[in-house]
This record gives C-alpha cells, sequence and structure tokens, in this order.
C-alpha cells in the first residue's frame, strides 16, 4: 500500500483524481430505473405488513421515490471493489523507490472474503505484481474459484476479522508484502468514491439527484461516496443487515462511538466486516454520512427477488441492502416522505455486486 502519510486529502476532489488515474483500467457502469420499483417504493406499506415488526401500529410511510441504480455488479470482477483495487496499485507504482527496493518482487497481500480479493487479485496481475490473498473458510466456493482465477495464492484463516488480519500479519513478517487492506485506507476510500461521482453525471441533468444509500461493511463504498457528495447538497446513507448485529455502523452512530467488533452470519456475507476507523471518521466525526439504516434477512431476499423478476439483473445480497432499506425500512421512508413531499426524492442506489453462486441462490429462494 502507497504510504499513508503520502495519501491525498480526503475530499472529492481527490475522488476526481483517483477517478482520472484508474479510468483506463476500469468499466464506467451503467445507470438503471425501473418504474415498478419506483411504484413498489411509492405505494404506502399496509398495517399487515408491519404487524409484528418494530413499526407495527404505525401509519405506514407515504414517500414518493424515484430510483437511479448505478449497476456496479457489471464492474470489472462483478463488484465495485475494483476501484479501489486499481487506485491503490496505481498510487503503489507512483511510490518513489518502491519498485527499485524490491517492492514488486515481494508484492502485494490482503485479507478478504471475496470481492477485494478478486480485485486486488485482477489488479495486481495487470501489472504482474505478486498476490497473496488471506480468505476466510466460509468464504464463497464461487469467490474462491474467482481469486485462484486470477492467479494470486490463497491462505486460509478463521471467519472473524481477528483471525484473518492475524494471519495476514503473519505472512508479511515472513515475505515482507506490502498490505492493501480492503476498506481502512485513504487510497482504497478514494477509489471506490469513484462510482458516486460518475453517477452524479448519469443522471439526466434535469434530474436533481437528493441522495445515494450505498451497503456498508467496512465502509469503503460509504465513505468514498460521502467524499464524492461532499459540498453538492446529495445527501448520503448507509444500509446494513441487522442480523447478528451487523449493523454495526447503525448502532455506533446511536451510541457516538465506533462499534469495533462484529459477528454475524447474515446472507449479506460482504457485510459482515466491522467498520473502519478511516471510514468512521469521515462518515461520523466530518458528518458526511446523514444516517444509518437496517433492514432484516427476509427483507433483504425480498429485495434481492425483486431485482431478478422485475429488472432482470444478477446481484448479490449485499447489493441490494440500500434498496431494501428504501423499501422496508419505516424511518429512512418517513424521513422521505417529510423532505421530499409529493415532489419526492430522485435516489440513487449502489448495486455494489454480483457475484453469487446459483448454488446459492438456489438456497436462498428454495
Amino acid at each position: 500500500m502507497a504510504d499513508p502519510s503520502t495519501a491525498p486529502p480526503l475530499t472529492r476532489v481527490s475522488v476526481q483524481a483517483a477517478h482520472k488515474l484508474i479510468e483506463p483500467y476500469i468499466h464506467k457502469t451503467p445507470v438503471l430505473t425501473n418504474a415498478t420499483l419506483n411504484r413498489l417504493a411509492s405505494t404506502p406499506r399496509t398495517e399487515a405488513e408491519l404487524a409484528g415488526s418494530e413499526w407495527a401500529g404505525r401509519t405506514p410511510a407515504k414517500p414518493v421515490l424515484r430510483f437511479w441504480f448505478k449497476c456496479e455488479n457489471f464492474q470489472k470482477i462483478g463488484a465495485f471493489k475494483a476501484r479501489g483495487a486499481f487506485h491503490a496499485i496505481e498510487r503503489l507504482k507512483q511510490e518513489p523507490g518502491w519498485a527499485e527496493g524490491g517492492g514488486r518482487e515481494r508484492g502485494v497481500i490482503t485479507h478478504s472474503s471475496g470481492n477485494h480479493a478478486q480485485a486486488l487479485s485482477l489488479a495486481s496481475r495487470s501489472s504482474s505484481i505478486p498476490c497473496t490473498i488471506v480468505m476466510p473458510t466460509i468464504s464463497s466456493p464461487a469467490k474462491i474459484a474467482a481469486t485462484r482465477s486470477y492467479g494470486s495464492e490463497i491462505i486460509f484463516s478463521g471467519p472473524t476479522s481477528a483471525e484473518r488480519e492475524a494471519v495476514t500479519s503473519s505472512v508479511i513478517a515472513q515475505t515482507g508484502a506490502r498490505l492493501v487492506p480492503p476498506y481502512d485506507h485513504s487510497d482504497i476510500i478514494l477509489g471506490q468514491g469513484t462510482a458516486a461521482l460518475e453517477l452524479q453525471s448519469q443522471v439526466p441533468p434535469t434530474t436533481t439527484l437528493h441522495g445515494i444509500i450505498t451497503p456498508c461493511g467496512g465502509g469503503g463504498l460509504l465513505s468514498g461516496t460521502a467524499l464524492a457528495c461532499e459540498g453538492t447538497g446529495i445527501r448520503v446513507f448507509g444500509a446494513e443487515p441487522s442480523f447478528e448485529g451487523a449493523d454495526d455502523g447503525r448502532r455506533g452512530f446511536a451510541a457516538g462511538r465506533r462499534i469495533e467488533s462484529v459477528k454475524s452470519l447474515t446472507i449479506a456475507d460482504g457485510l459482515r466486516t466491522v467498520l473502519g476507523r478511516i471510514p468512521w471518521e469521515i462518515m461520523y466525526e466530518r458528518r458526511l454520512v446523514a444516517g444509518m439504516y437496517s433492514v432484516s434477512e427476509d427483507e433483504i431476499k425480498q429485495a434481492m427477488r425483486l431485482v431478478y423478476e422485475r429488472m432482470k439483473v444478477v446481484v448479490e445480497p449485499s447489493a441490494v441492502v440500500g434498496l431494501a432499506v428504501a423499501l422496508y425500512n419505516e424511518e429512512f421512508r418517513g424521513m422521505v416522505e417529510r423532505e421530499g413531499g409529493v415532489e419526492g426524492w430522485d435516489l440513487g442506489v449502489v448495486f455494489s455486486g454480483g457475484n453469487v453462486s446459483l448454488e446459492m441462490l438456489g438456497g436462498l429462494f428454495a
């Protein structure tokens, strides 16, 4: 990883510079709309649908929503992670003395459940840099196979962040490889923010984008999105699964402090990671994220089914958590109703990835 002390400032201007640096290596992914999902989101939920939930007994919200889906499932390696990985590698190559001092031969290393693993593998292979990936044993077989296909060496670890980081540290001590973390570094965050930067230019000039919602695991995508929107008037929101405490960002916002550990087996496997320190500073301490919201496993599956059936688009569970919030979280929907009024909101929704196996889909929707 490029020396953190030489990292660009965490600003919208730096996101723009990151985009110029990685533009030759990434796809400018499409932005899609869907009238059916707009209609569903703009229809109040029934009292029966709210019964048994935390929203039971309250008047259903009546927001007006128009979605703009930024489809990072069509990005290289099938996820937004390619943006941060290519930016990290290109910045590392610019570091004075790195190649001459043997850095290229020692290579790079990371720990990841899948998408960042694939992204770094592709980015490093593109520059002929050796790459080692530490993956938890519970990673998706499809993601393991895809990572191997890019030529990286895979070392397995336990499922928690602490276990992954311990194995990674051991390998670094033995090989001298340079760590490229999955989210908690300026170069990664700035690279991820380029998706929101593109989205802003892809909506029609006559459309005012009121907000963007993204999934939040480690927080690289969400904090990068917040930087890309700073000073634009676009509000940024984070979406998380609630299962087994995976909504550490939401809970941290409520408590006023970062939650430092998470152990969840949510179906949104890309969001099982604890929120990173640098993303937390951007999101909470700089107040660049307006709110954090969570949804249940069933709501994630319902949103995923809608995307498959109505949009004919392949997404993984993590990718639809933002959409699920807009469809089912009454706190978020009530906020849009109050602030959007009869005109409503145009809301950007980032589909973070589409790396899901047919076997997993069969299990989810059996």
